[in-house]
């Protein structure tokens, strides 16, 4: 054969991830990868001939897709090789996976997870027991279909002329009710989701700024770390007795973070300021941020949920180069950020 053909591309949301299917006229692949073109997934989906009696291992280390050998496909005589016009890909609400179909039925998923120096494929319809190529799509429905029936909602939601507006009216309503009225609104998120805005409200003696539309949808990779239904939505927050255009530069910097770098943000984590130090926006003696959920002496933002998710607020305090260091290697205990407030 030789040859291989791009079959579906397919960008999330975000633009942070790849999904591809590709036939060398033996078989068939759906590839993960990011917007660089590093691979993160891959999952064998089909032969488009009938199934050897073993695995051809030549085949596999020159770098052509695996063929099925007999025994671990469920249609050992093999398919026709697949279109686009019978494909479609639903991406998961944090755009870290995806699931693809075949003329409506569910065909294979690649999730967050999926990592091939781990030996985790993805999970393919068509294989009945687990290789390093596919793992068998039918043991992980249990745990895989409510998540894909909540993506394919929440992307029917969020595709409605209402979603957004609906949304932010949600998010400025609670903060009315917890900091006061807004004084101005930020629209940043662009032409590209997700759709952020920052919201500026005056306090006694110092300005609060809020995101607004990080907890729109939940941010990738948490359920490998930590409960996503307590961590995985956010907003962010910052008190500055500054001029507010500068130090929304911060929420700027980190809002759109999670979902374009395919991680996550939480309480105690630090993000080290990304240009010069001199041009850190509260002042050059600082280099980065941690973030906290809480901080005495400033507004209580909890107290919101979304699509049944709790969303955490959390407030990005300044630091140090020093107390950056001090972070890494004792955790935000370490700080007295009471009110920190430059």
């Amino acid at each position: 054969m030789g040859t291989t053909d791009v079959v579906l591309t397919d960008t999330s949301p975000y633009g942070s991830r790849v999904v591809t299917v590709e036939h060398d006229g033996l078989s068939s692949v759906a590839y993960l990868r990011d917007a660089e073109g590093g691979i993160h997934g891959a999952v064998w989906l089909a032969n488009h001939g009938p199934a050897p009696s073993s695995v051809d291992l030549v085949r596999i280390e020159s770098g052509q897709t695996p063929v099925m050998p007999l025994g671990t496909t469920r249609v050992p005589e093999g398919t026709p090789p697949f279109t686009a016009e019978e494909l479609e890909v639903l991406w998961f609400e944090e755009g870290d996976g995806a699931a693809l179909y075949r003329n409506g039925d569910l065909l294979a998923v690649i999730p967050g997870w999926a990592d091939l120096e781990r030996g985790m494929p993805g999970y393919a319809r068509d294989v009945v027991s687990e290789s390093p190529f596919a793992w068998p799509l039918a043991e992980a429905l249990e745990g895989l279909a409510p998540r894909i029936a909540k993506a394919r909602s929440y992307w029917e939601w969020r595709h409605g002329d209402a979603a957004w507006p609906s949304f932010q009216q949600f998010v400025m309503s609670h903060l009315d009710a917890r900091v006061g009225p807004a004084a101005r609104y930020w629209d940043v998120g662009g032409d590209r989701l997700p759709a952020v805005g920052i919201t500026e409200r005056p306090q006694d003696g110092y300005t609060v700024l809020s995101t607004v539309g990080m907890s729109c949808q939940r941010m990738p990779t948490v359920e490998q770390y930590d409960r996503p239904d307590t961590h995985a939505r956010i907003e962010l927050a910052v008190a500055t007795r500054s001029e507010a255009t500068e130090a929304a530069q911060l929420l700027l910097w980190l809002a759109r973070y999670p979902w374009h770098s395919v991680t996550w943000l939480g309480h105690g984590h630090t993000a080290r300021w990304y240009r010069e130090a001199a041009s850190f926006p509260l002042g050059s003696a600082y280099q980065g941020v941690v973030l906290i959920d809480a901080v005495p002496g400033l507004p209580d933002l909890s107290g919101f949920a979304f699509s049944g998710d709790e969303v955490r607020w959390l407030w990005l305090a300044p630091v140090t180069e020093q107390e950056l260091h001090a972070v890494a290697e004792h955790g935000h205990q370490a700080l007295p950020l009471s009110a920190r407030v430059p």
